[in-house]
């Protein structure tokens, strides 16, 4: 299989090119050309300021321009107190400061969510255009402009410096891609719960998508600030924040061509309606047009095209995974020799556990434990309270009462992120796996902790699952459903709660995960709570059975003997199954 291993990338090779050709245009371009491409570049890094925030972490910020004007503003205050180390010091030093900026906005923002998050990112924008307006930029007053780098100072010269800031950016970019923090982010966007179920901190997770999304657009600024040499408020109006931001929306700037592509529409559109004698005012419109467009196709422009070549790819290699020609029923096999749980210590207790939804009640004074070692089964009819109770052991219900406790000591009032870190790890009933991400990196943001080439190759061919580089988005529903499966137990946690992991699949994959499942205590030192209908799966694979019926358990003990209760097949089995 095809591994995470480090090796030349496209992606690289092509933004060093970009480079290159770049310094060569600088040489031959005419005045107006280079200014126009310098401020297609500089656009070029409020996209990519874009493309993190709100590509990759999913998060609605209107007011990126509002973090350009606190870097530009820090470059002009730089240069006025003539600071040492020149502009390629300066320029950090504004992005330093909008990321602070970006950490102030980001924690009460943590709490809202779209349109509501919205508001308050336009309301800060608005805010501080009112107070650039009122506070002229160091330097305006005293036409004081800022200093280019040496031996950038020529316009071609300082586009060839803008363009270099441009590729290292996405390299940078390029390079969180590849790591599991990248990874994190790109869950959250997709699944809040998801994330926190591997362990992730969302909260932690959107203020760094905040800082860092500042940082570059206060490099932007200051970009800016060393292209007119003078900015003022109406550089970084909120009405302009809006505006690219729905060039961002529409092209799709968490990838190296949507940036490009919108830095370019950014700065280069308006010149052309000014050209054609059409007020500038209208590309906002367009810009507008082209956003609602993405909300009714269900994706940008550059997430399109990478789809198409997608299906293209996938239609000449066949599909992943190849899929069985003569599916077989499953057979009832018991694949591990039941051992009594009194012969193993807890992972898991859950004492008297209550809860309550108003007048409802969904668990009623449940007890449980699951061994170390053991897979144990929860079952029961819809609306027996597994879910909820799952969702109450995990943390994402916190409203009960009684105690649950992992290797003897309690999580109660834990966050659900910090009981997935403690080792209680989870799948949902609905599928949450982001087609955004690889199959390799799924696997480690899953595990939670950095895996080697060597062990996610090993993982996934345990699992039957594709090759690493393999995009999510090319791999059917059952295969997605062990890969949650392998990414939870490559993490090797104490306990892992699956719920209902077997849905959609066919009779060999539901016999391959059976195996797997019975595998996971030994092969991982992991116990796991088994939340399944398919009643032959709980049977050769489970060493206890504990059933639920309105919130309550009925039955707990050996599959056989459980299975066999007439009151679980009264409750659960129905009269159809004596």
């Amino acid at each position: 299989m095809t591994s995470l291993r480090r090796k030349p990338h496209p992606v690289v090779l092509g933004l060093l090119l970009a480079a290159a050709v770049a310094a060569v245009v600088a040489g031959f371009a005419n005045t107006s050309v280079t200014f126009m491409l310098t401020g297609a570049a500089v656009t070029t890094v409020f996209m990519q300021s874009y493309g993190l925030i709100t590509g990759r972490a999913g998060v609605i910020s209107l007011c990126q321009l509002s973090f350009a004007a606190i870097g530009a503003w820090v470059v002009g205050w730089a240069n006025v107190a003539d600071l040492p180390g020149g502009f390629p010091v300066w320029l950090p030093l504004g992005g330093l400061a909008a990321a602070v900026a970006g950490l102030l906005i980001g924690l009460p923002a943590l709490r809202l969510r779209g349109v509501n998050l919205a508001v308050a990112t336009f309301a800060f924008a608005t805010a501080l255009d009112v107070v650039f307006t009122g506070l002229p930029f160091p330097g305006q007053a005293d036409y004081d402009f800022v200093r280019r780098p040496a031996g950038f100072t020529t316009d071609s010269g300082y586009f060839v410096f803008t363009v270099v800031v441009v590729t290292a950016i996405f390299l940078g970019l390029w390079l969180l891609d590849r790591t599991r923090a990248g990874g994190a982010l790109v869950e959250i966007r997709h699944s809040e719960r998801a994330a926190a179920a591997h362990g992730i901190s969302v909260a932690r997770g959107k203020l760094t998508a905040f800082a860092l999304s500042a940082f570059l657009a206060g490099v932007g600024g200051g970009l800016l600030a060393g292209q007119l040499g003078i900015v003022t408020a109406g550089n970084f109006t909120a009405f302009a924040s809006v505006s690219l931001f729905a060039i961002a929306l529409f092209v799709g700037t968490n990838n190296a061509e949507g940036a490009i592509a919108g830095g370019l529409m950014g700065a280069v559109f308006p010149s052309v309606l000014d050209g054609l004698g059409i007020p500038q005012d209208l590309s906002a419109l367009l810009f507008g047009i082209g956003a609602v467009q993405v909300l009714r196709l269900g994706g940008s422009q550059t997430d399109l095209l990478r789809a198409r070549r997608r299906r293209r790819a996938a239609a000449k290699r066949g599909s992943l995974p190849i899929p069985h020609a003569n599916p077989k029923p499953l057979v009832p096999i018991r694949l591990r020799a039941p051992r009594e749980p009194a012969d193993a210590t807890p992972v898991l207790e859950v004492r008297d556990l209550t809860v309550r939804f108003g007048a409802l009640t969904a668990n009623d004074g449940v007890s449980l434990s699951v061994p170390r070692g053991h897979v144990v089964g929860l079952v029961g009819p819809n609306g027996a309270g597994k879910s909820t109770l799952i969702n109450a052991v995990t943390g994402f219900t916190d409203r009960y009462s009684g105690q649950v406790l992992l290797g003897g000591e309690p999580v109660d009032g834990l966050p659900a992120h910090r009981r997935a870190r403690l080792g209680l790890r989870r799948s949902f009933q609905q599928l949450r796996v982001p087609e955004q991400l690889t199959v390799g990196m799924f696997l480690q943001v899953a595990a939670g902790r950095s895996l080697p080439p060597e062990e996610v190759d090993e993982q996934l061919a345990l699992f039957e699952c594709p090759a690493a580089d393999v995009p999510i988005t090319t791999v059917d529903v059952a295969t997605r459903r062990l890969l949650e499966v392998a990414g939870l137990a490559a993490g090797r946690p104490p306990l892992l709660l699956l719920d209902e992991p077997a849905a959609g699949h066919s009779g060999a994959e539901t016999e391959l995960l059976q195996r797997r499942l019975a595998e996971i205590p030994e092969r991982f030192d992991t116990a796991v709570l088994l939340v399944e209908h398919d009643i032959e799966l709980v049977r050769s694979t489970c060493d206890t059975v504990v059933v639920l019926d309105f919130g309550r358990v009925i039955a707990s003990g050996p599959p056989d003997e459980v299975l066999a209760d007439p009151a679980v097949v009264s409750a659960y089995l129905g009269s159809a199954a004596r």
